[in-house]
């Protein structure tokens, strides 16, 4: 073997070698980019569960509120009845 040919089969082995160094700096990036997608995908779902309770929570404090008002006025009618009650028994 002649040093051309030493040179050409050194040559012929480095660029294999650079080839597979490649091929795993792309799968690499791959894994990287798809860990990136995931963690954007997480980061928007936490923003719209974070969304939902936040609307949730809301209507929630609002349904409460009718619940109350309506146990209120319940109560006043509960007591005017009431009042009206002992009026007509008192009158017999």
């Amino acid at each position: 073997m002649n040093n051309e040919e030493k040179i050409l089969s050194l040559l012929e082995k480095m660029y294999i070698d650079f080839n597979k160094r490649f091929e795993n700096n792309e799968k690499e990036l791959a894994g990287v980019k798809q860990n990136m997608a995931t963690k954007d995908e997480l980061a928007s779902v936490k923003a719209t569960v974070i969304r939902i309770e936040n609307d949730h929570s809301q209507k929630f404090g609002a349904l409460v509120d009718g619940y109350k008002l309506n146990s209120e006025k319940l109560d006043r009618i509960e007591a005017e009845v009431t009042k009206h009650m002992d009026k007509k028994w008192s009158l017999k």
